[in-house]
């Protein structure tokens, strides 16, 4: 199936943190769209990697997500080497996108700018027809996506567009909440990390209203550009 966006993140639970506001928003305005997970979590200090498969399931299910598949790249340790880049250009050249997501260029976590220097490169190469890769057996045809949006998400930045979510806030909320054993959770007896107080959810809901203002609307969600986003006509950018 070819998709209009598809979405890779580091781990499970990394976009709905950052951008599921706006995967649902465009699902809504009937376009396709797939989520790749690079990793399982397998490293994240509260539950399991088979439980973040389930909470991955059910916050895909509140998005209305039906593809998302997940690479098993090694949680900390993928690294930008030929093995990993041909496996996600696999995946580009499967489902050419259109546009792509991906995690913060800088971020407090390590692997999120792993993942998007990762990203930017394999993006670029996908569309080289040299690079063979292949898919059941058949070659796949080369395919760039037409523009990489680098999600915010832990670390401040200033955004080069930001996408109205207000209609979606409390269904970006219910996705977050399906990760339960990542964030807040009264009866959890978990070791406490930097995501799972209550404080963090203030400041999820903080930065979306801080993005929101600066567009005119009451919650939104950043991201970032390399290239240039060029418009036909000015009244696009409104």
């Amino acid at each position: 199936m070819k998709l209009d966006i598809l979405v890779f993140s580091a781990h499970p639970d990394d976009a709905e943190l950052s951008c599921s506001g706006t995967i649902m928003r465009h699902l809504g305005l009937g376009y396709k769209i797939g989520m790749i997970d690079l990793t399982r979590g397998e490293m994240g200090t509260r539950g399991n990697p088979e439980l973040r498969m389930h909470e991955a399931a059910a916050a895909s299910k509140i998005m209305g997500i039906q593809i998302r598949e997940n690479l098993a790249f090694a949680d900390c340790f993928f690294t930008k080497d030929k093995q990993h880049l041909l496996s996600v250009i696999e995946k580009i050249r499967k489902y050419k996108p259109e546009l792509v997501i991906c995690n913060a260029e800088v971020d407090r976590h390590i692997d999120h700018g792993k993942a998007a220097d990762l990203l930017n490169d394999a993006c670029f190469l996908s569309g080289l027809r040299k690079i063979e890769t292949f898919s059941e057996g058949n070659q796949q045809e080369p395919w760039r996506p037409k523009q990489v949006y680098y999600s915010i998400q832990d670390r401040l930045c200033k955004p080069d567009v930001v996408v109205d979510i207000t209609p979606y806030f409390d269904r970006k909320m219910e996705c977050i909440f399906a990760f339960s054993s990542q964030f807040f959770n009264l009866g959890s007896d978990e070791p406490i990390t930097p995501i799972s107080s209550p404080e963090f959810i203030q400041h999820l809901k903080g930065r979306s209203l801080e993005f929101g203002r600066q567009i005119g609307v009451t919650y939104g969600e950043g991201f970032t550009v390399k290239r240039n986003i060029g418009v036909k006509n000015l009244f696009d950018l409104i």
